[in-house]
């Protein structure tokens, strides 16, 4: 349906356009009780998938760091190889010595050699240990990962049995809403859901009941609820500033809407 232009809405009466807003108002309602039968699940299905990401990340972070342990040990590993060959060559050129100069000077290098040897053996042992601990970590995520995956599946299977149920309804209302919506001034309509974003119960467009704004309860004075009984002039509540129609449209507008269905 093409958009209505400024003109027709100008064309279209104060009173049609009080009862456009007041069945948007409708409308917008049951989207709302549609939204809120679907809960947190929405939520909580993002959660679950941002919390599964985030253990794979780690799970990930994890390998990583086995890995760079790992290497650590066959490096300290070739490492203690070599120290052991200049050992056993240091021995044979111990042996073969003349003077007992030249023999403390390679008893100190076997000396420091066996010490290499001892602290690559401590830097294997620690990185082992690092590995048997991050294994752990790992294999705890992954069946924190798991058990998530299955409350994610449970989640979706809840959210998705709603969304099947209520998607035609849902879809129903958000067309007649786009339709409403072209019949009520911009300046209106952006009033209308500026109020929807900041009442907590998301009601713009309220009814006078018992002299009062169902809205806030505040006292409406004799002279504004005679105007807005005449339906000639959009007004406002003067204590939270919601849009007020008469008791009777709301009638009016509820059998309006089921002579429609």
């Amino acid at each position: 349906m093409a958009e209505t232009n400024t003109q027709e809405i100008q064309d279209i009466s104060i009173e049609e356009r009080l009862k456009s807003l007041y069945r948007l108002q409708q409308v917008m309602t049951e989207i709302d009780k549609i939204k809120t039968l679907r809960g947190d699940l929405p939520l909580e299905v993002q959660d679950l998938e941002d919390e599964i990401v985030g253990l794979n990340t780690r799970v990930q972070r994890n390998a990583e760091e086995i890995n760079a342990h790992q290497k650590n040990v066959n490096e300290n590993k070739n490492l203690i190889e070599e120290a052991k060959l200049k050992i056993n060559k240091k021995t044979e050129q111990q042996g073969q010595v003349i003077n007992n100069r030249e023999y403390e000077i390679l008893s100190k290098e076997l000396e420091n050699l066996h010490l290499d040897i001892q602290i690559y053996e401590k830097n294997i042992s620690d990185s082992l240990e690092e590995i048997n601990h991050r294994k752990e970590t790992r294999d705890s995520l992954k069946v924190q990962i798991e058990d998530k995956k299955e409350d994610l599946k449970q989640k979706k299977k809840e959210l998705n049995a709603i969304i099947h149920e209520t998607k035609q309804e849902e879809e129903k209302l958000r067309e007649e809403g786009k339709i409403l919506e072209t019949l009520i001034e911009p300046r209106i309509l952006s009033a209308f859901k500026r109020i929807r974003k900041n009442a907590r119960n998301g009601l713009a467009v309220v009814a006078v009941e018992r002299d009062a704004c169902s809205g806030c309860f505040s006292k409406v004075p004799p002279q504004r609820q005679l105007d807005i009984r005449q339906r000639k002039k959009i007004i406002v509540c003067e204590n939270c500033g919601r849009l007020l129609v008469d008791h009777d449209m709301t009638i009016e507008v509820g059998h309006i809407n089921k002579e429609e269905v």
